[in-house]
């Protein structure tokens, strides 16, 4: 490619950072940075109803915790609409575009004859070659677009193919409406223009959209960017991604379902892209890997499941002190209650554990949740059915010979609760199991051993104390 790449993600601010709308701004990021680019940000903010402040800032948020930030400051679409009308008249005095003063009760009109008579319904062009002058004075008018009639529009997509659209089936679209506001379809042409974009990367529900924008494009004599339709994202169950099928905001996977923003990156690379039977993809190797060409023509399918095991790798992965950071709050929010001071460090002693087998944050916390609770613990079912009174009996043998280790480290606890086992005749886990129950108040946690190490020596056996002496279940 002889000229820099640039690209852009433009998502309207209605909203949510939609998991789909993600995933266009990673692709367009990673083209930009595989071929040396720029990638930029728009807000297409012209529907002032629906756009709001909150949902520009939620927007920013997602990108930001994706680490896919533009490489200049992002431009707001509404801001421009000077811009997008001297477009408009610069077509309209060149001859491309025309003023059309027909009324709203004229087009409805039409629309109802297309629909009885089961024709498409688009404009007609009745004042694509009147005289305005003809129009009663000071009647509003829009400014359409002159679209060409005869022959074909091309578009060789760099995701679907060659694409080809008989010129007939486009309508006079409008350019300015009657108050002098941009449409979008100007707005998007105008400032892609102006931004200097050379890849638009998109999903494959605006491919209709670039032909009616090729009009534009051409009546301006500007150059055509590529163009590359992405498949939409289906749920599992090939239908449109909806909520029934999980959460549609980027900020749900963050906070609500305990994933990791690599995660997530990861996993939406591989919806839709591919290279060879690599799965797990960091962002330097997809830098280095990733072009249109490898992006297929089919929905791909999101699977939840998919998601929460490649998120376990990257917990396993993860640097312990950044795990801990994440999960202290979560922890404080499950106990409803603020964490002691040094809460960071110990779940940081304790993140090798915990991590081991999580597939979220949430079960991160979930399984740390034991390091502080207060005593009396609360019991889940399993737990309580395990202490019971020779439970009890083999608890107050292990608290005995606990007390008596000097140094409290996890090789001398193991060497002293396997010897307890043997004097009972008992396995080690016949041991191990009602000595996680009295600790833990769960049947699930990190190994014994790791329990007991990282309560600390009076905490352990406080909680031993308080299980023979009072009441479970």
């Amino acid at each position: 490619m002889n000229k820099q790449v640039v690209t852009r993600f433009a998502p309207s601010p209605t909203g949510f950072l939609h998991i789909g709308g993600a995933r266009t701004a990673l692709f367009n990021w990673l083209f930009a940075r595989h071929h040396g680019g720029k990638f930029l940000l728009r807000i297409e903010d012209t529907d002032r109803v629906r756009s709001t402040e909150e949902a520009v800032a939620a927007i920013f948020d997602g990108l930001e915790w994706l680490g896919l930030g533009g490489d200049e400051p992002a431009v707001f679409q509404f801001e421009r609409s000077a811009r997008h009308a001297e477009v408009a008249n610069q077509m309209l005095a060149s001859g491309h575009a025309y003023r059309c003063y027909a009324t709203p009760e004229e087009l409805a009109e039409l629309r109802e004859q297309q629909r009885a008579a089961r024709q498409p319904m688009r404009y007609d062009g009745r004042w694509r070659d009147r005289d305005p002058s003809e129009a009663p004075e000071g009647a509003p008018f829009v400014i359409r677009l002159k679209a060409p009639r005869e022959g074909e529009s091309v578009i060789e997509d760099a995701v679907q193919g060659r694409v080809v659209v008989q010129n007939a089936e486009l309508d006079d679209m409008i350019l300015l409406r009657s108050d002098g506001t941009p449409t979008y379809m100007l707005a998007v042409v105008v400032d892609d223009h102006d931004m200097g974009v050379t890849h638009v990367i998109r999903g494959d529900d605006h491919l209709n959209n670039a032909f009616r924008q090729l009009g534009i494009i051409n009546a301006m004599g500007w150059e055509e960017p590529v163009y590359a339709h992405i498949p939409l994202i289906h749920g599992s169950d090939g239908a449109k991604l909806s909520k029934r099928h999980g959460a549609l905001g980027v900020d749900a996977y963050r906070d609500e379902m305990g994933m990791l923003p690599e995660a997530v990156l990861n996993y939406l690379l591989r919806l839709g892209w591919g290279h060879g039977d690599e799965e797990i993809i960091s962002i330097a190797r997809a830098i280095e890997l990733f072009d249109i060409s490898g992006v297929g023509r089919s929905p791909s399918r999101f699977d939840i499941k998919k998601l929460e095991n490649l998120n376990g790798h990257y917990l396993r992965e993860a640097d312990d002190a950044r795990l801990a950071a994440l999960v202290a709050p979560r922890v404080a929010a499950r106990l409803g209650k603020s964490l002691p001071a040094d809460a960071e460090t110990l779940l940081t002693q304790a993140m090798a554990s915990l991590k081991l087998r999580a597939k979220t944050l949430n079960e991160i916390a979930e399984g740390a949740e034991f390091l502080f609770k207060n005593c009396p613990l609360d019991f889940d079912e399993k737990a309580s059915a395990l202490l019971d009174d020779s439970a009890r009996a083999l608890l107050a043998s292990t608290a005995d010979a606990l007390s008596a280790v000097p140094f409290w480290t996890v090789e001398a606890m193991e060497d002293v609760i396997r010897r307890v086992a043997e004097d009972a005749g008992l396995g080690l886990g016949k041991v191990a199991q009602p000595l996680r129950a009295a600790l833990t108040g769960r049947t699930v946690s990190p190994g014994i051993f790791d329990v007991l190490f990282l309560l600390g020596k009076e905490e352990s056996l406080g909680r031993l104390t308080d299980v023979r002496h009072a009441s479970v279940g």
